[in-house]
């Protein structure tokens, strides 16, 4: 009986690995998505993504359609997690682009813009007239699809020129050009479209945004209700489809612009400049808005109804985040604001307050309060400006929780009226990411997160942080865990707001999708025939695409023009002592993040002193006590710019 049980688990034990041998063996064809790092991975319809080992890409590129041979599954030790499937590039079936951008050096070498291309690429054939240290556009020119070989199609301008680095990254991102005067001047020939409006100038409404805003797209309300215990909000939009209506030729346009993009001091609009500046809701002017009023519960925050109507509303102030903020924190205002404003804006705090705390105890939404360092640069004067570090205050929380509850509001409107419309979606993290930013907490940093996908104890795990640079390089890499938030003609879980019927209703003016939404809206009060959703997941498809693309190209220039400024600093002989906090120990260095500067520098181990062997995550010194592991502080100078690994390159200060 026991020879025949192990000949049945042999044959059993066979019959698995022949199984995996041919799942190995199949061939599925998906698109390649490459990292900075030189590994990709290839998306497929179902299960998770395949991993693509750097060796195992085979002169495919970021965003090719490739056939992926599954390796056979990677052992396992005990207490390790299970790893996805891993592959090799067997063949690329589509070629998504030829063409890219790149900075021509000496020896006829090209350095691609793009980070997820090789480093260098040689060059073929003329140069078309470009000269050394000039941006260029290439085309790839290998045989048999060869990546490592390019040709010159056109100069763009001399890299280190702001203007020019500018259109570098629009010609690599392929971003759409400015509207031309003759735009301008069609857009200003619109005439709005009619529909009934309800007379809402008797409201005191206001805008809030930043000091040197120029478009004002949202204005806000509040007023008392018949029910003592509530109070009602109004959040009060530009009624951009008045003036764009579907498959208009400003809506085309606006579909393929997907979004207003912002490049450090360069804006392309969505829509005409001199249109948005019509269609903003102005102080002093009667405007056209698409108003939802919210009815609040003046003790607990909760909004308990909600209702949506077209109206004409005439905005009294305009105010301004800084002000608006020393309001809330000293209860200080210019002398320019009459008392009735400043009891309407206690109201606004207040209210949004209680709102804020009723959506963190039912909804259990995440925060992740991360700065923003932008680069402010003169584009005209090709100068730079300096850096601006940015944390989101309560000035802008007051108008991103009423911007909340109104996207909110509508999404749940389209859901209960059968409307088709377009939602912001976001999926729950990936079991896999989890665990790998789990074993990263507790190697690293010796932290216990617990199940991150799990919001209430996720949003304990941030509670927890230290209260130091460390916090932000957690919180980053905790952001990095998550999925990307995306775009769905279908309501589903935005797992980070805790919400099921989520859209975004609130900036028509840069948004297409916000304008389709509001379009759909039209149609519906109009009794006019609606876009289906089979259409709208197109456009929320593309939407997607383009979003990512548009974020993709600002830190493209962002993080160029940052090292523009550390490079003009050196060049200055400015101070340049910095304090960092060890991200990543890899074999070459430690990876460190600057908070000063909103950057991921580079320490090479040859800069530490002595010799370092990379052991147990840690760089320890072969010969002494010295160790450097992740979340510890180190002060370090700027030692050098590195533009081909676009790195800014750090020695620990002292040395």
């Amino acid at each position: 009986m026991k020879k025949e049980r192990k000949k049945r688990l042999r044959h059993i034990a066979e019959r698995r690995r022949e199984r995996e041998n041919r799942r190995a063996a199949e061939e599925i064809t998906g698109v390649l998505t490459m990292t900075q790092s030189g590994f990709g991975f290839v998306a497929r319809g179902e299960g998770d993504d395949i991993f693509i080992p750097a060796k195992m890409v085979n002169q495919a590129i970021d965003g090719d359609v490739v056939k992926v041979q599954l390796l056979p599954p990677r052992p396992v030790s005990p207490g390790e997690p299970v790893r996805g499937p891993a592959g090799r590039i067997v063949g690329i079936v589509e070629r998504k682009r030829e063409e890219f951008v790149g900075e021509l050096l000496a020896g006829n070498r090209i350095r691609p813009l793009n980070a997820r291309m090789p480093d260098e690429i040689v060059l073929h054939g003329s140069r078309h007239g470009a000269q050394r240290g000039e941006w260029v556009k290439f085309r790839l020119d290998g045989a048999d699809g060869d990546i490592r070989y390019a040709a010159v199609v056109r100069p763009i301008g001399r890299a280190g020129v702001i203007a020019a680095d500018l259109d570098a990254v629009m010609e690599e991102y392929r971003l759409p050009g400015r509207y031309t005067p003759e735009d301008d001047a069609a857009a200003s020939e619109i005439v709005p479209r009619k529909i009934a409006r309800i007379d809402r100038t008797a409201l005191a409404a206001v805008t809030i945004d930043p000091a040197d805003a120029k478009d004002f797209d949202d204005a806000l309300s509040i007023s008392p209700h018949p029910d003592p215990k509530l109070v009602t909000l109004g959040v009060h939009i530009s009624d951009v489809a008045a003036y764009i209506a579907p498959q208009s030729r400003f809506d085309r346009g606006a579909e393929k612009r997907g979004f207003s993009c912002y490049l450090p001091g360069r804006t392309l609009p969505m829509l005409p400049p001199g249109l948005t500046a019509r269609i903003s809701l102005r102080a002093g002017e009667n405007s056209l808005a698409h108003s939802v009023f919210l009815d609040v519960d003046r003790t607990t925050g909760e909004v308990v109804a909600s209702r949506r109507e077209h109206s004409v509303i005439r905005v009294r102030h305009r105010l301004a985040y800084p002000d608006v903020q020393k309001f809330s924190d000293e209860n200080v205002a210019p002398a320019a604001w009459p008392e009735s404003l400043r009891a309407d804006l206690r109201g606004l705090l207040d209210i949004t307050r209680k709102m804020r705390a009723f959506r963190a105890a039912h909804e259990n939404f995440i925060d992740l309060p991360l700065p923003e360092t932008r680069v402010l640069c003169a584009e005209n004067e090709n100068r730079i400006l300096g850096l601006d570090r940015r944390i989101s205050a309560e000035s802008e929380g007051l108008v991103e929780e009423c911007m909340l509850a109104a996207n909110s509001a509508v999404g749940n409107e389209l859901v209960e009226r059968g409307v088709a419309g377009i939602f912001r979606v976001h999926p729950a993290p990936e079991t896999e990411k989890t665990m790998e930013f789990s074993d990263l907490m507790n190697d690293a940093f010796h932290l216990v997160c617990g199940d991150i996908s799990d919001r209430k104890n996720c949003n304990g795990f941030i509670a927890s942080l230290p209260d130091d640079p460390r916090r932000e390089v957690i919180l980053s890499a905790l952001l990095r865990s998550l999925p990307r938030a995306s775009y769905s003609a279908g309501a589903a879980l935005h797992f980070a707001l805790g919400k099921m019927r989520y859209c975004h209703f609130t900036s028509p003016i840069r948004r297409y999708t916000d304008l389709v939404v509001h379009q759909q809206l039209w149609n519906s009060d109009s009794k006019v025939r609606l876009r289906n959703a089979h259409t709208l997941e197109k456009i929320a498809a593309y939407c997607s695409r383009t979003e990512e693309n548009n974020d993709a190209a600002y830190y493209a220039a962002n993080d160029r023009l940052k090292l523009r400024y550390l490079e003009e600093r050196l060049e200055n002989g400015d101070d340049n002592l910095y304090e960092s906090v060890v991200a990543r120990v890899l074999s070459g260095g430690l990876q460190i993040d600057v908070p000063e500067l909103g950057i991921y520098g580079f320490v090479p181990v040859e800069q530490l002193g002595g010799r370092f062997d990379r052991q147990d995550g840690a760089l320890r010194q072969r010969y002494g006590k010295r160790s450097y592991k992740c979340g510890d502080y180190l002060y370090v100078r700027l030692a050098r710019i590195d533009f081909a690994r676009g790195s800014a390159v750090f020695v620990p200060a002292g040395r």
